[in-house]
């Protein structure tokens, strides 16, 4: 086995390690992984991100429901309305995607880069409510729970239509939005994070696989690391402080999307 394909699968451990400590930030690691170290397409990339964070996500809110630490009211109120535009943006927007979208100063945007380049530009745009946003009630566990709804549906449908096309789970826009939207308290919003994305991101997936050829033994073994990865981040998260989390969290994505942009533009 090449160094790149260990690198690669030590990359799926890493994956289910984020998910577990942070509720988001798998994805996005789990797409350049996919490309950059296996050499998958993009566009297959982020259908099989959307099955490794959907199973590896779903395991890790299993862990947290038993803890009581998800917010089933606020996990419905946003999750159906993503649920519908992940599903119809996988089915019907990724395919009518052209294979070349524009050029640039004689530079060829193809649908590959765009969306790698798309996915870098919404997590800068992410990762500032994190840095910079405030966070009153981050380590308050007894913070009252407030429900903007009409914000809530918004946001579920933004991150679902964003999540269809990058390929991923949405935990690096779900979890600002619980923390600012719903004002749940860090570690909730990490626990509630991951049971929206696991379903969210499955159902995504059920519109790839009408659609492309799956390598299900690959997956599934990248699968499985991953999921070994999740119950050590579970684990690890008992240990660290919400609003070190939430800081810690924007600067990770901040790294990725500036390692992405000068990967497919540089």
């Amino acid at each position: 086995m090449e160094i790149t394909q260990l690198l690669g699968y030590l990359g799926a451990l890493i994956i289910g390690i984020v998910l577990g400590l942070i509720g988001g930030g798998g994805s996005i690691l789990t797409v350049p992984v996919l490309v950059y170290l296996l050499a998958v397409n993009p566009v297959v990339a982020t259908a099989y991100s959307l099955f490794v964070v959907g199973v590896s996500s779903l395991v890790g809110a299993l862990k947290n429901i038993k803890k009581g630490l998800v917010d089933f009211k606020t996990a419905i109120v946003f999750s159906i309305p993503a649920f519908i535009a992940v599903y119809v943006t996988r089915k019907y927007l990724v395919p009518a995607l052209p294979d070349e979208l524009f050029t640039i100063g004689g530079f060829l945007v193809t649908k590959d880069i765009g969306i790698m380049v798309f996915f870098a530009l919404i997590m800068l745009l992410a990762s500032y409510s994190m840095i910079w946003g405030s966070c009153k009630n981050c380590d308050d566990d007894t913070a009252e729970i407030q429900y903007n709804y009409p914000m809530i549906i918004l946001e579920g449908l933004v991150v679902g239509v964003l999540t269809g096309i990058v390929g991923a789970g949405g935990g690096f826009l779900i979890i600002p939005a619980l923390v600012m939207l719903a004002k749940l308290p860090m570690k909730k919003a990490v626990a509630t994070s991951l049971l929206i994305i696991a379903v969210k991101s499955l159902i995504g997936f059920l519109g790839d696989v009408q659609n492309l050829d799956i390598e299900w033994a690959f997956l599934l073994r990248f699968t499985a690391l991953s999921v070994i990865g999740i119950f050590i981040g579970v684990w690890l998260n008992k240990f660290i402080e919400g609003s070190k989390l939430k800081k810690g969290f924007g600067w990770f994505v901040v790294a990725m999307a500036v390692y992405i942009l000068w990967k497919e533009l540089g």
